[in-house]
């Protein structure tokens, strides 16, 4: 392969043509990712043009260029936020030295392994959402859905930047197993549970972005503040792109809702599903099933990692800085649920320890800030009817709730109360079969599927009926 003009093909901040061995070990893997993103990344659609947004640089006039590219030429760059000048560690032991721009030898492993995990969502996802544009409800939600899957593709090329720039040999093996591993594989399969996950069809998609791509901006908000510089400034310029993620979910959502309660209101007392939308019931019942795979992702409720992450300033809390305590935590307790034989209570516990549900709590609180405005839209409808998220020990797979079984209201149930009612709790074989068949393409722009409202305003001033993907 010849030599490639990195500000051209790759935009980056990073000086990548003034680091021979950072370029080449690129040069090797951007072949294989490009091989990788073809093969899993969005079935059918690579030769087609599609309205996209790039960035090409951070400030605001190259943050997003908007034009149509086919997207295996989009331009995956390498971006990290603008430096702080004379930033120093806010947390942990190391609180009030200066940031490290290079990896601490000690920590070397540690950091590695953060970075790892959270790289390896970024294609996770791709590949769980390689088939949806098959049954996309509109081309305004299939350019959506493409603009998700090339921006989880840039943020793989940030984790593995920081692997081939600071981790030497072990960070390039890294960097090979990240396009190695694929979502629901059996031998090797992608490192979270819910990254494994089939995403079958839309609502699943947008329940997906909304629930689990907001717990990637709080895994990227507490590794934005680490004491490593890089990753931090990585990470801030990943958040910028994670808020659009979360933007086609929550709206995806809402659409769906609101198409449903149109329907509500014409046939009051008739089952909506005779009139091809989903019912509120089913999204509730989908709304259980992210959320609470989706808590998992945030680990036990009390971790010696996360205390040793935070201790050593590698992984800070979200929003750090703006906290007023010590930033040190040793003396403090924070109070978590926690099983305390046949009952969920309430306890103090130590601060360090219960980070991860510190973390978890202040995802739970952005959550119902969702759901309530979805709860909005059932309101103006006159509806007298409410989405809820369930109890966070509802469903889980990791924690102190894993061995137990728990009701959407917090009520401890035995194994056959919980099998007695679990089908009104989760999706079914009927909720996955129906929503299956709503699942047909409409691709005639300005069109939508009868499940799903229109947006209330097209992308980046166009209209809704832009030809936001040209399918001839």
């Amino acid at each position: 392969m010849g030599s490639i003009d990195y500000l051209e093909r790759i935009p980056n901040n990073v000086d990548l043509a003034g680091n021979r061995r950072l370029q080449r070990a690129l040069e090797e893997w951007q072949p294989r990712f490009l091989e990788w993103w073809r093969d899993m990344g969005p079935e059918g659609y690579q030769a087609r043009d599609v309205y996209l947004r790039t960035a090409i640089s951070v400030d605001a006039q190259g943050w997003a260029q908007f034009g149509y590219l086919k997207m295996p030429d989009y331009r995956w760059g390498i971006f990290l936020a603008e430096p702080e000048p004379n930033r120093t560690i806010a947390f942990g032991d190391h609180k009030g030295e200066p940031a490290w721009q290079d990896v601490p030898g000690e920590y070397r492993g540690t950091l590695r392994r953060l970075i790892v995990t959270q790289g390896d969502t970024e294609p996770a996802s791709v590949e769980q959402q390689r088939h949806l544009g098959r049954t996309c409800p509109s081309l305004y939600d299939l350019r959506n859905l493409f603009q998700v899957n090339v921006e989880e593709g840039r943020h793989l090329w940030a984790m593995v930047y920081l692997l081939q720039a600071y981790f030497g040999r072990d960070g390039r093996e890294e960097a090979e197993a990240l396009l190695e591993r694929r979502s629901g594989d059996r031998d090797k399969p992608r490192i979270l549970g819910a990254f494994n996950e089939k995403t079958p069809d839309w609502l699943s998609f947008f329940m997906f972005s909304f629930f689990t791509d907001r717990d990637g901006k709080y895994q990227l908000a507490s590794l934005a503040e680490s004491g490593f510089d890089p990753l931090s400034r990585t990470c801030r310029f990943m958040l910028t792109e994670e808020a659009h993620h979360m933007f086609v979910g929550e709206s995806g959502v809402g659409r769906i809702v609101q198409r449903t309660c149109e329907i509500m209101k014409q046939h009051p007392h008739d089952d909506p599903r005779r009139y091809g939308v989903i019912d509120l019931p089913a999204i509730q019942r989908y709304l259980n099933f992210h959320f609470s795979v989706s808590l998992d992702l945030f680990g036990s409720e009390i971790s010696t990692n996360a205390a040793n992450f935070y201790t050593l300033g590698l992984k800070g809390r979200f929003e750090e800085t703006k906290k007023t305590d010590d930033h040190l935590l040793k003396e403090a307790a924070y109070r978590i649920i926690t099983l305390q034989g046949d009952r969920l209570v309430e306890t103090e516990q130590p601060a360090l320890p219960t980070l991860n549900e510190r973390l978890r709590d202040d995802y739970v609180a952005d959550c119902q800030r969702g759901v309530d405005r979805w709860n909005r839209v059932i309101r103006e409808h006159g509806l007298d009817l409410q989405l809820g998220l369930p109890h966070r020990g509802f469903h889980r797979a990791i924690g102190a709730c894993a061995e137990v079984r728990v009701s959407p209201d917090g009520r401890l149930l035995s194994q056959a109360d919980w099998d007695a009612h679990k089908r009104e709790w989760l999706p079914t074989e009927a909720d996955q079969v129906y929503v299956q068949n709503l699942m047909k393409p409409v691709t005639e722009p300005g069109k939508f599927a009868n499940w799903i409202a229109p947006p209330a305003r097209g992308i980046n001033g166009q209209p809704v009926d832009f030809e936001y993907v040209r399918l001839v």
